[in-house]
């Protein structure tokens, strides 16, 4: 089963949690004894993980986020990172109100005129680059969340406005592709893969004939900036949206997507992305899929750019009449102009880190000037856990 998508997208179950008592007033701050007895549940009913989310950031909490709570989220989520996320975002509101209070709806209006402007005038000026992916896959059966890691990838990414993106395996559980038997392309590798302009995401959520809507719904802080975070919606028939299944007879279907973005407020620029795909036909081999994208500042022959510095892509399929969870996580390293003198690197320590941005100024904006097709070969068998 391959995965073909014009874009990146994100999962999302559409179940509710077990109706509240009518003493509980939705308008209050969740306590600690209503989380705990909700996420208690997730185990048995991972399918209700959406909607605890969404209550999470409709009421709040009413309580201290401790290390022990966190410990018990992430144990009964399967260390879910939306869930961790959601939780995040609750306590930075109940630590400080006033700072995560929203603004008025003509300066959300125009923060994302704003954001338009720039990030459309951003296309095309994305520089050819080389990077290096450090991935991380992971399997789970039916939606267990219970991920056993397949294996570790490095890949090589060069990037060519007329050419287009090239990828290269470097290596597999840390033995160089050189030593491995046979010669494997990145797609050839099996598994979940992806590939395609992360970027150009951006410039599609603000093309006019995308007819995106947004609403302002939240506040947060991201790496040290304040952001405006939005709801939007792509209908399916304004969306480039696409998702592929070979082996099924080359389906192949457009989605409408929604999901949240995170918007800096000085700097007009989009530091996240939470995408996830709608309409998916219940008969299509696909039945999900989800992306979410951190973008941060990195340094290219002495100029900044907007680029991917990590991404988690999740998709659930049926296969072989099982139902299979896929996870990639994937962190971007090594940022480098493309040039006729300069090679794709394979010494990039796979923890490094880029190193932290002070920005107060707006930096020279990228973005692509066409997004290209992420990927997805056939969903793997579950490997035991080492």
């Amino acid at each position: 089963m391959k995965y073909r998508s014009l874009g990146l997208l994100l999962l999302t179950f559409l179940l509710t949690v077990p109706a509240l008592t009518q003493t509980q007033s939705l308008s209050t701050p969740l306590t600690n004894q209503e989380l705990v007895q909700l996420v208690y549940q997730l185990p048995a009913h991972p399918e209700r993980k959406e909607a605890l989310i969404d209550e999470i950031r409709r009421r709040g909490i009413g309580f201290p986020l401790t290390d022990g709570l966190r410990a018990l989220v992430a144990s009964k989520s399967g260390n879910d990172a939306s869930l961790r996320r959601a939780l995040e975002e609750a306590e930075r509101r109940r630590l400080n109100p006033v700072v995560s209070s929203l603004p008025p709806e003509s300066e959300g209006e125009e923060l994302i005129s704003k954001t338009r402007n720039v990030t459309l005038a951003a296309a095309g000026a994305m520089p050819d680059f080389i990077v290096k992916q450090i991935i991380t896959r992971s399997v789970a059966l039916g939606n267990s969340q219970n991920w056993a890691v397949s294996d570790h990838l490095t890949v090589a990414v060069s990037y060519r406005a007329n050419a287009g993106e090239e990828y290269r395996v470097l290596s597999v559980n840390g033995m160089p592709s050189t030593e491995m038997s046979g010669s494997q392309s990145y797609e050839q590798l099996g598994g979940t893969t992806s590939t395609g302009e992360y970027v150009s995401m951006l410039a599609d959520l603000f093309d006019p004939a995308s007819r995106t809507t947004f609403k302002m719904v939240d506040t947060d802080v991201l790496r040290g900036r304040r952001t405006i975070v939005y709801e939007y919606e792509i209908q399916k028939q304004f969306s480039k949206q696409m998702i592929k299944a070979s082996g099924f007879g080359d389906n192949q279907i457009i989605t409408g997507y929604r999901g949240r973005v995170w918007i800096d407020r000085e700097l007009y620029r989009v530091l996240r992305l939470e995408d996830v795909a709608t309409d998916i036909p219940s008969d299509f081999p696909v039945s999900a899929a989800s992306s979410m994208v951190d973008y941060d500042w990195v340094t290219i022959n002495e100029h900044q750019y907007l680029l991917p510095s990590r991404a988690e892509i999740t998709l659930a399929a049926r296969a072989n009449n099982r139902q299979l969870q896929t996870r990639n996580e994937i962190r971007f390293r090594g940022y480098q102009k493309f040039g006729s003198d300069v090679r794709i690197i394979e010494d990039v320590p796979d923890d490094d880190e880029p190193p932290a941005q002070q920005t107060n100024q707006p930096a020279q904006p990228a973005s692509s000037p066409q997004r290209a097709t992420p990927q997805a070969p056939p969903v793997p068998k579950p490997s035991p856990t080492p």
